[in-house]
């Protein structure tokens, strides 16, 4: 599938347009675009009025930094600084803001609540300030973006998650693959790929994390026989999601049976509806015809599934701005799971 993208409005409500002056708004695009992305309004008061300080970017990338990496040394290496000239920008920050940021000791750094509190808006700064230097280069129309996503996202609600991105960004494209995290994160390796929404169920320190959310026996309205083999529809291995199920159906000495596999959301669903099978899923992809079994059925509970982002390294600042773009985007936009 192939899509152009800009940047989207966050919902509908209207803002007046006498809030702003027009001076801020970036060239070719109309004020009532600009005012609606909430987004970016927020962000252009937070920096504008009142006269309040304007906090340094070059503060917030080190801060930016150092709360992903989780330490000022790796932190350092990223941006080319020593380590205590990171931890001179984390108190000078911290003297702007007026509040710690940070705590820290010999082991481990963490974010003060405010610090959680001024991260959102530090990354949505750095975006924009990117996003205009971007744009004042004017060399935005080479800016291609591969993405890769499973399937359990492109059959639900992603496509139109990046549709609203692509709504304000029509001079830049982006191409999606569909497959499993393992052969994308495959095809990663060859260059062939530039950013991937994956998901796992068990730790692994690589990737951003983005969010997490339940993974549930999903099973149509017909309830499944107690006591009996439990037929499963799964997707093929490599999944966390099949793998999962099984470790916990062991785990309870459950027998089982697989009795479909597809990569195909749809299919396996299909099962489930009619009574075939159960199939673990995600909590936001689970269709509104279907339902959860849970403790109902006697099936031992699964755990959370965690959905990461991969970002191949070498990418160009082009590809890498809206790389950070759509993380931050899809991230904001994904619907809620169910509980």
């Amino acid at each position: 599938m192939k899509a152009n993208t800009s940047v989207a409005t966050t919902n509908g409500n209207q803002v007046s347009s006498n809030m702003l002056p027009t001076s801020y708004l970036p060239p070719k695009k109309s004020e009532p675009n600009f005012i609606h992305d909430e987004k970016r309004f927020i962000i252009m008061l937070f920096m504008t009025i009142r006269g309040e300080t304007v906090f340094d970017i070059v503060l917030l990338r080190t801060f930016e930094a150092v709360a992903s990496l989780s330490s000022f040394t790796k932190a350092g290496q990223q941006l080319n600084l020593t380590q205590s000239a990171v931890s001179a920008h984390i108190r000078r920050l911290e003297e702007q803001a007026g509040n710690v940021l940070l705590e820290r000791n010999t082991r481990t750094v963490a974010l003060t609540p405010q610090g959680q509190a001024l991260l959102g808006y530090a990354k949505a700064i750095l975006r924009l300030s990117e996003e205009a230097r971007t744009l004042m280069k004017g060399n935005a129309n080479a800016v291609h973006l591969r993405i890769g996503a499973s399937d359990d996202l492109t059959s639900t609600w992603l496509p139109s998650v990046l549709k609203r991105f692509q709504d304000f960004r029509s001079e830049r494209t982006l191409e999606i693959q569909i497959s499993n995290t393992t052969t994308l994160l495959e095809t990663m390796d060859k260059g062939e790929l530039d950013l991937i929404v994956g998901c796992r169920c068990r730790g692994d320190p690589s990737g951003i994390h983005m969010w997490s959310e339940p993974l549930r026996w999903v099973i149509g309205t017909t309830p499944l026989e107690t006591g009996a083999t439990v037929p499963l529809a799964v997707f093929p291995e490599p999944c966390p999601y099949r793998d999962a199920a099984l470790v916990a159906l062991a785990a309870k000495n459950c027998k089982w049976m697989i009795v479909s596999v597809s990569p195909s959301l749809g299919s396996l669903t299909a099962m489930a509806a009619a009574g075939l099978a159960v199939t673990p899923l995600n909590s936001s992809s689970i269709p509104a015809k279907l339902q959860t079994a849970g403790a109902i059925q006697s099936l031992p509970p699964l755990p959370e599934v965690e959905f990461v982002a991969h970002i191949r390294p070498g990418l160009s600042e082009e590809n890498m701005l809206l790389t950070r773009s759509i993380i931050d985007w899809i991230t904001l936009n994904r619907p809620k799971s169910t509980s």
